[in-house]
């Protein structure tokens, strides 16, 4: 029972981290739930070592190298000043970052989108005068959507791909959640213009021109994001062949990450200055969800709720709504396992990978990614998103997506 008692206290600290004065992060309090668990003896520090999952820490190491050196040598803000600036109403500019920012959250994972997204955002409100507080819910509802079909689109997804075994886990995604993301994201669109029509009218003034940062570090950027994309597309290639290759979505992120980290000068302080306190987030949290499961607790509440656990209709209910008390990578580290157990099929698991991820779109609490843009957001500037600012979009966004998942799983699978 102490396993439970240290989830249940970490889950507090995340769910009210916003409504109290002690400043505090989602990685110290799952980092101190994991130390929990060991000092109590729930886990031994073997099986908490063996518990750490080295794909997915190494996949989110070579992806956090190339988002940095993107964000760093200027080259992301340039790919965004060429998608935007095109636009000339913001009903056409909330399209394309949709659109855009939904299709690069397939590749670039979305809190990497979240942090480097943000400060774009901002500059476009600046620039064009359009509502920041609009722009900063399209982004969110952006890289939640558009990550929905990719394994590599977020950290959740990333855990369904690899532990399910999926041979071909870019097919997988594709051909189940591809249609019915293009689809959500245009409705997006047509929520966000139904709470904020009165400013989708007007020209939008010309954007100015973006400078490169580090002409050397963007050229190297650049080319670990077309060796990303030819890694990713050889991926799909290999298995349409039938080829029997160990091609694994971690080699796919830390070959693309090597020219940076080869060729680059910049090398050691890119290194220095990616994403460290969330590789510390998901290593705390193997440790401590392998303790919970251990203890066989959860399994037990799942089964006396008499529920058909594998229905894709309870797995996307049941992913939206403990996404927001949990987050969504805890909840999949939980869930996954009992669906295994269960037999799943690739049906199911990709009803949880949709769900799971569409539970951004209802609250703030939903996913990291919304909170990263929050804090990056309030941190540079004086905009924010309140709690009801997101949830009176975010709630009928979030029920008709998840409609649009349920009839589409349903009717074609």
């Amino acid at each position: 029972m102490i396993s439970i008692i240290v989830l249940l206290a970490v889950f507090v600290l995340i769910a009210v981290r916003q409504f109290l004065n002690i400043r505090y992060r989602i990685w110290q309090v799952m980092l101190a739930g994991a130390c929990g668990v060991l000092v109590t003896g729930q886990i031994t520090p073997g099986s908490a070592l063996r518990a750490i999952n080295p794909d997915v820490m190494l996949f989110l190491f070579g992806m956090f190298i190339v988002g940095q050196a993107l964000d760093e040598s200027g080259y992301l803000s340039k790919l965004s000043h060429r998608l935007f600036r095109r636009a000339r109403t913001l009903s056409h500019l909330i399209l394309v970052v949709l659109f855009g920012m939904g299709t690069l959250s397939a590749f670039l994972m979305n809190d990497t989108l979240a942090i480097i997204g943000t400060p774009v955002m901002l500059v476009l409100s600046k620039k064009t005068g359009a509502p920041a507080k609009v722009l900063l819910l399209a982004l969110a509802f952006a890289i939640t959507i558009g990550s929905v079909m990719s394994p590599i689109g977020n950290p959740q997804n990333l855990l369904i791909a690899i532990n399910s075994g999926l041979s071909s886990p870019f097919v997988t995604f594709f051909t189940y959640l591809l249609v019915p993301t293009m689809v959500n994201l245009f409705l997006a669109y047509l929520v966000l213009r139904l709470f904020y029509g009165r400013h989708f009218r007007g020209e939008l003034p010309n954007n100015s021109v973006v400078e490169i940062k580090d002409r050397r570090l963007a050229t190297l950027s650049k080319i670990s994001l077309i060796l990303l994309v030819i890694l990713v597309l050889a991926k799909i290639g290999t298995v349409l062949a039938g080829l029997k290759i160990d091609f694994r979505l971690t080699y796919i992120a830390l070959a693309s990450a090597l020219p940076i980290i080869l060729l680059s000068p910049r090398r050691f302080g890119v290194i220095k200055r990616i994403d460290w306190y969330t590789l510390i987030f998901f290593a705390a949290m193997f440790v401590l969800m392998e303790s919970v499961w251990d203890s066989g607790f959860f399994q037990s509440v799942l089964n006396a709720a008499h529920l058909t656990l594998t229905s894709t209709g309870v797995i996307l209910g049941i992913s939206v709504l403990l996404s927001q008390l949990i987050s969504n990578v805890p909840f999949v580290a939980l869930y996954q396992p009992v669906l295994m157990q269960l037999g799943a099929s690739v049906k199911e698991m990709m009803a949880l990978a949709a769900g799971s991820t569409i539970a951004a779109n209802f609250s703030i609490l939903g996913a990291a990614s919304n909170v990263i843009i929050i804090q990056n957001a309030e941190k540079s500037s004086n905009e924010t998103l309140t709690f009801m600012d997101f949830i009176k979009v975010g709630v009928p966004l979030t029920l008709i997506n998840i409609a649009v998942y349920w009839l589409f799983l349903g009717l074609v699978f």
